[in-house]
Order: C-alpha cells, then structure tokens, then sequence
C-alpha cells in the first residue's frame, strides 16, 4: 500500500475534503472550509515527501512535474476512494494538494441545484456556462448534470478534462473521456478533434484561452451542446470575460455569436453551515431569452442583474436572493451571508456589532 493512502484514510475519517502537504510543515487537510493539522503528524522531510509523491506518480509524469514545477491527474487508492492531485513546487521545496472526489455521483436534487438547470440536459444545442471559483463545486454539479442526461437520453458525451474526476459509467448514453495531456495535448485539441467524432454534448473542463473560448462558441453554433467552466462570480462577469477574451476588433462578432449560442449561466458558491458542519452550494441562474441576447449583443451586461432579477418566472434566480433564502432559513450565519453577497449593504444590517467591525476590514469598506 502506497505510504500516502495513510493520510487519505485519515482525510476521510475526519470528513476533510482536501489534504495538504508541504515539504518542511506537517500534513493538513480542509475540513468544512477551514485548514488544521493532522493530529499527531510531524514535519515531512525532503526524502520522506518525495518519496511519497513518486509512488503514485506514473514515472513519465514524475519527469515532467520535475521539469516544469506543476503537474495535475487523478490517483485511484481504491473503488470507493478517487483523488484529484496537483503537484507543485514551492519555495521550501515539495508540495502537493489532493482533493477527494465523489466516486457516486450526486444528483442535482442532492445538490441544492434549481430545478431548472435540469433542462439544461434537455438541450440538442448551445452554450452553458458553470462558473465560480476554484473549490465551488463546478464540476460536482456538471458531474450531477450529465448523469441525468447520461439516465435519461441517448447521446455521445466527450468530456475533456485535467485531469478526470468524475468516472461516468454508460447507462443510455456513451461517454468518451479524455484527459489533459495524457489522452489530449490540450483542452483546445481535445475541443476541435470532438467536432469530427460525432458528439452530441462536449464538457470542456476549463474554458481559460482564446483558442479554446473561440472553438466552443463555434461548436455550440454548428449544432453541438456545449457545457463548460469558467472562473466569474456571476452571469454578468461570464459574458464579459468571455467577450474579452478577443481582440478588440472581433468583440462585436463575438458578442453577436455568444447572444445566439449561448443558453445559460449557472454560478456557483459554496457556503458554511450555520453549525460549520458542511457547506451548500448557492446558485445565480440565468437562461438566455430574447431580452438577454439583446444585452449581450449590445454590450450593455449591467442591464442583465435587472433581466435575471425579473425572471423569475423562467426559473432565473440572482445570486444576492439565494444567499438572502440560506439566510432566511437560517442555514447560514449572517456573517456568512455578507462575505459572500454581492451587494453587502443588503445583508450589513443582520450583523452583530461585534462582526460589523471585522466585515468592514475583510470586504474593504474602511477607510473611505
């Protein structure tokens, strides 16, 4: 057995969601959002850590982690039991983060996730965005997403990924999956071969360059349904991101591509349990109607908060009224709610005094 299977065992044990280990610091791992040490674990060695990374790193990609300083893949430790690993160097030396990943696969009710983005899956064409930061469940919820297209319709799925977390097994669709850069040089070569490998929907993992931004926009209009991640905090940030991306001159092509293929946004943030014991994810939704298409193509994005704030009736939801329904709920503590709200005088009002201060530091409002 591996000697890092002995950290993983006791990152299950202790619910953890990510194990850290650096050379020179004791191991740690995150529990419900906050980092603590293992208890009882002493300082990795230089020999001890690099040992141990190179156990369960094929021999290639050791190379390659020692070449260029990063490296991602997947480690297996066994069916229950999968590992998203990233591999860096830092300035005391070694260093790794793993993530535990799911080996069943949630559903979207189990997740929280708007009934709405269901029908997301039910689309034959378009562009849909999961976004948020890294560590907000993105790929849980199009893990969750694709299960149910994967369980109730017959398509090709091809998903390309660095690397693969969730294993989809075929129940009345067909999934090819690829990982970066063992079975695809790079998200862009993965998203150009799938136009010529008769995809019905293509999970591009990250949508972080021009050429892949580019080829997605342009699958999305030839007929293929599109799922892909980018790193914003909301609707109107997806749509601007996307439109920079490009230079100057082809913005108002792209933006008159994006307002015709693009079918919606989910938005994705995780917040802490009132009791610190889990977290939930909240969700902006936007679904592309006449209005919003009008938007984009005319640039004006901050109209979308008004179009997405009225929309209720097709399912739309801002990101400001989920956080407003945890709290509401009391699911989340009034402090919670303001560090992640996007308008914070809608939620400064619920805060005790004693945390009023410390939020006013944390959000920089001092000193205006």
């Amino acid at each position: 057995m591996p000697v890092i299977d002995n950290y993983f065992h006791k990152l299950i044990e202790l619910d953890g969601s990510d194990l850290h280990i650096t050379q020179g610091q004791p191991p740690k791992i995150r529990v419900h959002g906050g980092i603590v040490p293992i208890p009882g674990e002493e300082a990795l060695s230089e020999s001890f850590i690099e040992s141990m990374m190179r156990e369960i790193c094929a021999p290639r990609a050791w190379e390659r982690y020692k070449e260029l300083g990063d490296m991602d893949f997947a480690y297996e430790m066994d069916e229950d039991s999968r590992f998203r690993c990233n591999y860096l160097r830092q300035l005391n030396g070694y260093a790794a983060v793993f993530r535990i990943i799911p080996t069943k696969i949630a559903t979207l009710e189990q997740l929280g996730i708007p009934d709405v983005v269901r029908e997301f899956g039910h689309l034959r064409s378009g562009l849909v965005l999961v976004t948020g930061p890294t560590g907000s469940g993105k790929s849980t919820t199009l893990a969750a997403l694709l299960d149910y297209v994967n369980t109730n319709f017959s398509r090709h799925i091809i998903t390309i990924e660095e690397p693969i977390e969730f294993v989809h097994r075929n129940k009345k669709s067909i999934f090819t999956q690829r990982e970066v850069p063992i079975q695809t040089p790079s998200f862009s070569d993965g998203l150009r071969a799938a136009l010529r490998e008769d995809a019905d929907i293509v999970l591009v993992g990250e949508m972080r360059d021009y050429e892949t931004i580019s080829l997605a926009l342009t699958a999305a209009e030839t007929g293929l349904l599109v799922f892909g991640t980018l790193h914003t905090n909301n609707a109107r940030k997806t749509v601007d991101r996307i439109v920079d991306v490009f230079p100057a001159d082809q913005q108002s092509q792209v933006r008159t591509m994006l307002a015709a293929s693009l079918r919606g946004v989910v938005a994705q943030l995780l917040v802490k349990k009132h009791d610190g014991k889990g977290r939930a994810a909240v969700n902006e939704v936007m679904v592309s109607t006449p209005a919003v298409g009008a938007i984009i193509r005319e640039g004006a994005t901050q109209k979308l908060y008004d179009v997405i704030i009225g929309g209720k009736a097709q399912g739309m939801q801002f990101m400001d009224d989920a956080i407003w329904a945890k709290l509401r709920e009391g699911y989340i503590t009034p402090m919670e709610a303001y560090m992640k709200a996007i308008d914070k005088s809608r939620f400064k009002g619920f805060l005790p005094p004693e945390d009023a201060a410390v939020g006013a530091v944390s959000s920089g409002e001092t000193g205006k």
